[in-house]
């Protein structure tokens, strides 16, 4: 992974989830992948607080991002393979930052940790996600029909 890899170039690619959400990248280094989610309404859940969900997708995301582009250079690609997060403390305004540290890099899977602050720098909530590595191009499914 190049540590100087362009953010602005790279935001503009977020898209899908990531963007419905609302993830900004933050850092992209070998050591580390930051991202941002500002709070809003449309990511609360009915008591007001940051849906749980958005956590686990926000560490999957960079995790994720993380370990593909480790890996892209060999031919391989990255998928989430376990999400375990532990919520610690609400956050009901401002923005969810979210640091990702790899602790475990292996041949087939790749583990992080993943803690999201609130701007006070609290610790919010706490991800170990667990990325699965497999060999050649990820596989391009048919698109999600509506059913019936």
């Amino acid at each position: 992974m190049d540590d100087a890899l362009d953010l602005a170039q790279i935001n503009e690619h977020v898209s899908g989830f990531d963007r419905l959400y609302g993830l900004e990248l933050l850092a992209l280094t070998p050591q580390e992948v930051r991202g941002r989610v500002r709070v809003r309404e449309e990511v609360k859940q009915p008591y007001g607080l940051i849906h749980g969900g958005l956590y686990a997708a926000i560490a999957e995301s960079l995790a994720s991002l993380g370990t593909a582009l480790a890996v892209a250079a060999e031919g391989s690609y990255a998928v989430g393979l376990a999400n375990s997060t532990n919520f610690l403390r609400p956050i009901v305004a401002g923005a969810v930052n979210a640091c990702a540290r790899p602790l475990h890099r292996g041949r087939t899977t790749w583990v992080w940790e993943v803690e999201c602050r609130d701007d006070r720098e609290r610790l919010c909530a706490l991800t170990r996600m667990t990325i699965a590595v497999r060999p050649g191009s990820p596989p391009q499914g048919e698109p999600a029909q509506p059913p019936g």
